[in-house]
């Protein structure tokens, strides 16, 4: 496995891939990675000849510097992971490496067909113009066959995919393929994240409080004149009756166009909780 930190090594590497005729398969991450990761990229090695993972905490997606600074960096741990389970290639720039210092300080514009003005969208103003700048240079640069994201970031997958269909007028991306794949949650039921580093033992079993809820929502929403609306604010009630957490919103909206929905048929439930400082996000599909 190499490591790459420049553009110019991860295109080289990308040009002799190509010229073998091997296909790509990627990975975006901003590092800290675990076993929801590994399990993307085990994917990606099993179905095509080269796997490339990024480890890049993309600043131009942060509105919070504060989160930003704190968010961990560990690319020695992160590379010894990514060696065992067989990934080819880590690309891991410096931001300056993957941005002008105008692209850092304005806001990447895209037309994200009101995807962006939803619950992530609405709490994280310019999150997602980040989220597209970053993916969109990753598959301009490695010119992936296949490109693997996590379905707990549900929103973000959305977006991806809406950037992709876009795309595919003008065959920037050529016959790219968006790979979602399942959340990876621990035994107990919490949704594997980055973020868990930061919360401590007690804060961790506290954060159980998320799935179990979800989890139990599924059963609430069968019950006889079960509304979408009820169901809600069942979800916010009993999360925010756990002392620790906070609901910041949950939603429940179609899964295609993560609108509003009154219906449980092909709704999927997003959450947003703090756990004492550090912020969780969780899903759960109805039907």
């Amino acid at each position: 496995m190499q490591i790459l930190t420049t553009k110019e090594a991860l295109q080289q590497a990308v040009a002799a891939s190509k010229q073998a005729g091997q296909t790509i398969g990627l990975v975006p991450t901003m590092g800290a990675l675990h076993a929801g990761h590994a399990s993307l990229v085990r994917r990606a090695v099993e179905e095509n000849d080269v796997c490339f993972v990024s480890v890049f905490v993309n600043p131009t997606q942060f509105n919070n510097k504060e989160d930003l600074a704190k968010y961990p960096r560990d690319i020695e741990r992160d590379a010894a992971l990514l060696r065992s389970i067989g990934a080819s290639y880590v690309f891991a720039p410096t931001p300056e490496e993957m941005y002008t210092e105008e692209e850092m300080n304005s806001t990447f514009s895209f037309d994200f067909n009101g995807l962006d003005q939803v619950m992530e969208g609405k709490m994280r103003p310019g999150h997602f113009n980040g989220v597209v700048q970053v993916v969109s240079r990753l598959f301009y640069l490695v010119q992936p066959d296949k490109a693997y994201f996590g379905e707990k970031d549900y929103q973000q997958l959305a977006i991806i995919h809406h950037m992709v269909e876009r795309s595919s007028l003008s065959g920037t991306f050529g016959s790219l393929q968006i790979v979602g794949c399942p959340i990876v949650r621990e035994e107990s039921g919490l949704a594997l994240s980055s973020r868990n580093e930061r919360l401590s033992a007690a804060e961790k079993e506290t954060a159980l409080g998320i799935s179990r809820t979800l989890f139990a929502s599924l059963e609430w929403a069968k019950e006889p004149g079960a509304s979408v609306k009820e169901v809600e604010h069942r979800v916010v009630d009993t999360i925010n009756a756990i002392e620790g957490l906070e609901v910041e919103y949950y939603e429940i909206v179609d899964q295609a166009t993560l609108l509003p929905t009154d219906t449980f048929e092909h709704a999927i439930g997003c959450v947003t909780v703090y756990c004492g400082p550090v912020r969780l996000i969780d899903n759960i599909r109805y039907a």
